[in-house]
């Protein structure tokens, strides 16, 4: 038995037969060309059949993984006509007068780059969606076909690495499994391995060797741990986890569509945190009430330049009218610290997790803030939409921001543009500032959302991205749950609720904790709702 270690992106236990992911593989050679228009031209056809496959593939999706996991698709074929993406292809070919095919190779390893070299995990997630968007132009101008491998029976798919694309395509009936050597547990294809929930591992390396193709095999999503060849006791291990496994989710399953309610009667909402459109399907299938964290600064990430209003309509409008009528924040940009895009022009900072960052961004450049404002105004007319604003340390910046409001309402009336007046709004409680000047707070807001993660770091004055203070780094410390309790206690004084939606909303030692307080609300990973809402029912 040979044993490699991964990790985990969705849980199970797969036992199987090893596939290797067999692909059409494309040699791209340099070659220089007289006719440069022709090769343009070429590449423009090319496009164009790939942007209806695309199309195809959507449709299958669709049926596949739902609506909220296809836009993966849709989100591909923008990619496709993005002008800074063709722009670079157009550029290569005219000026070094090569082949439409070294120039779209070119563009896929620039921009992939480019996102794997950001700091956020999830940008880095991206860049795997930029090779798939150019292979299947590669795979046109090559003249190669978009099919990867049959599949003859039930079997552990393994593979370098998995493109939507490439998972989309398999027959999921017969894929037990996911083991890959590389991968993001950001990417898409990680989301729709828990969206399928299929076991998957990534990040296996080197280790996953194609010459185990066809062998006996077993992942243990929980664990990340993959055997090859898996003796006897292995074997009947991975069998009784996997028995428990499936016995855990028939007993979840019985609590959709149940209340949140504790022994002694108490109702507390149970939401999900996400950061894409493409999570709302997640968000479904685990059966939240609503969604308590959508980071919009994604849509800032995944951008090369500013996101325009009607871009950011379209993303909350469909968020808004796929949860259908349950609630929805949306936390306005959260950019800085960990999180930079170039086009904003942020200067480098001695320590960007004290400086220009989220509202400060927004309050001294209102041109964004106000297009966003715009967006989440309109889109609030086809759903349940609050919004959030992080960061705040003051009274005077929420009499700012409702300022610029009234503003944006009074250009909306003014163009006739349909939008909501009666919007809910809250502001994160994540600084000690915050929570010691709650109750001044909670009289100009509907609500609180405690992003634990910030306020244990400003709180602890421990960097949380720091591993050597890991040993130090305690949530649990006895001033955090102080600072919680405070900022409930004083939001309900004025008629305000309070939510979590830091990591800490899944810690389900703490659980019965938060309800003591006063807490109304937890949003948490869509994985976790569920264990959530169970604890939940179990305490008195």
């Amino acid at each position: 038995m040979i044993t490699i270690y991964g990790k985990s992106v969705c849980g199970g236990v797969a036992i199987g037969k090893l596939m290797f992911c067999k692909r059409n593989e494309k040699v791209i050679k340099r070659t220089q060309v007289e006719d440069a228009d022709a090769q343009w031209q070429r590449f423009l056809t090319a496009k164009e059949t790939a942007l209806s496959r695309l199309k195809t593939l959507y449709e299958k999706a669709l049926a596949d993984v739902g609506r909220s996991n296809a836009t993966i698709f849709e989100a591909y074929q923008m990619m496709l006509e993005d002008p800074d993406y063709l722009e670079y292809i157009k550029n290569i070919i005219r000026t070094q007068h090569v082949n439409a095919e070294f120039a779209v190779a070119a563009a896929s390893d620039h921009f992939a780059q480019m996102f794997s070299a950001m700091d956020d995990a999830y940008i880095q997630g991206r860049a795997a969606d930029v090779k798939d968007v150019s292979g299947r132009v590669l795979d046109v101008l090559c003249g190669g076909s978009e099919g990867m491998m049959e599949m003859d029976e039930p079997c552990i798919i393994a593979a370098d690495d998995l493109a939507p694309s490439e998972t989309v395509r398999l027959d999921k009936s017969k894929v037990l499994g996911f083991a890959t050597m590389s991968g993001s547990s950001n990417s898409h294809t990680a989301i729709l391995a828990r969206t399928m929930n299929i076991p998957a591992i990534i990040g296996l390396g080197e280790a996953l060797l194609e010459k185990y193709d066809g062998r006996a095999a077993a992942i243990d999503g929980f664990t990340g741990t993959m055997y090859i060849e898996p003796d006897e006791e292995t074997v009947a291990r991975m069998k009784e986890k996997q028995a428990g496994d499936l016995e855990q989710k028939a007993l979840l399953e019985q609590l959709k569509g149940k209340e949140n309610i504790t022994k002694s009667g108490r109702k507390i909402n149970v939401y999900a945190n996400i950061g894409n459109v493409s999570d709302v399907g997640n968000v479904l299938k685990n059966d939240a009430g609503g969604i308590g964290l959508f980071r919009s600064e994604f849509l800032y990430l995944e951008s090369s330049d500013f996101p325009t209003e009607e871009q950011q309509f379209s993303v909350y409008k469909q968020v808004a009218e796929n949860m259908a009528g349950r609630k929805v924040i949306i936390r306005t940009l959260d950019i800085g610290a960990d999180k930079q895009a170039d086009y904003f022009g942020l200067d480098r900072e001695e320590n960007p997790a004290l400086g220009y960052r989220a509202i400060r961004i927004c309050l001294t450049r209102p041109d964004i803030f106000k297009t966003q404002l715009r967006a989440l105004y309109r889109a609030a007319v086809f759903g349940n939409i609050s919004i959030m604003f992080p960061m705040i340390i003051s009274v005077d910046e929420i009499h700012k921001i409702k300022e610029i409001i009234r503003e944006v309402k009074a250009e909306l009336t003014e163009e006739g543009i349909p939008f909501r007046e009666d919007v809910e709004l809250g502001i994160m409680i994540e600084t000690p500032a915050s929570v010691m000047i709650s109750r001044e707070l909670a009289k100009e807001v509907d609500f609180f959302s405690v992003g634990t993660n910030d306020l244990t770091q400003y709180t602890l004055a421990i960097d949380r991205q720091n591993a050597k203070l890991d040993q130090f780094y305690d949530p649990h410390h006895p001033a955090i749950l102080a600072m919680i309790r405070m900022a409930a206690e004083n939001a309900h004084a004025e008629g305000a609720w309070i939510g979590i939606c830091g990591e800490l909303g899944a810690d389900l030692e703490l659980t019965e904790e938060f309800l003591k307080m006063g807490v109304d609300e937890l949003s948490v990973s869509p994985s976790m709702v569920l264990p959530l809402r169970k604890r939940i029912r179990e305490c008195g």
